[in-house]
């Protein structure tokens, strides 16, 4: 039996999207597997919250896991997914300050890493889409923030630094997804993608963690 446990904020959640989001298709995906070879046994946990940073993923990690695998025994894998790092970087035009400033965001993301070992090896992180400036600078739902695509990408590339200092698996949707013809007709409200857009981020997670043999 496999753990699946996808820690993350409102795209993780699913948002926008009539089938659920990309994570319910990859619980979807591992189901029909299962269901054709009963050697198989996964069981996906979306535990995407709405508005998350890195500071609200690494508060309630530990209590999360802990209440999904009392019953665990021995022959359980854990695998972690993280999907943190746009609402992290949320600037604050007044302010003129990130909702989580980068040096933060990097002690998290090093602290999240952390208290992952110590439930299992099995980590990946997942990067996010990329933003339609035109629709959330500013961000219609939250006065005097913008998400920006600069700042994305700064944060971005943080994370990626330290999964590859720390040998974890990284999946980098944002290139792909915006390499797309029109990548905005893929994201509904300028940060949340659609139906569609959910789609192709499954695709590329799915492809790579079969490819990396982690599923």
């Amino acid at each position: 039996m496999t753990l699946i446990l996808v820690f993350g904020t409102s795209t993780t959640y699913g948002a926008w999207d009539v089938e659920g989001g990309w994570v319910q298709r990859l619980r979807k995906y591992l189901d029909q597997q299962q269901l054709a070879n009963p050697d198989l046994y996964y069981m996906v946990y979306n535990l995407g919250i709405s508005g998350d940073t890195s500071q609200d993923i690494l508060e309630r990690f530990s209590f999360e896991t802990e209440q999904r695998i009392k019953l665990q025994d021995e022959r359980e894998d854990i695998l972690f997914i993280f999907s943190v790092d746009v609402n992290d970087s949320i600037f604050n035009n007044k302010t003129k300050e990130y909702k989580v400033p980068l040096e933060i965001y990097k002690k998290n993301i090093s602290k999240i890493i952390q208290q992952a070992k110590k439930y299992t090896n099995k980590i990946v992180f997942v990067n996010n889409s990329p933003v339609d400036e035109s629709k959330v600078d500013p961000i219609p739902w939250l006065a005097d923030c913008s998400y920006l695509s600069a700042a994305v990408e700064q944060y971005d590339q943080a994370c990626t630094a330290i999964c590859k200092k720390n040998a974890i698996p990284f999946i980098d949707v944002y290139t792909p997804f915006k390499k797309q013809r029109n990548y905005q007709r893929l994201l509904l409200d300028g940060v949340h993608p659609t139906t569609e857009g959910h789609k192709f981020i499954f695709e590329v997670v799915k492809d790579f963690l079969l490819q990396r043999k982690i599923i």
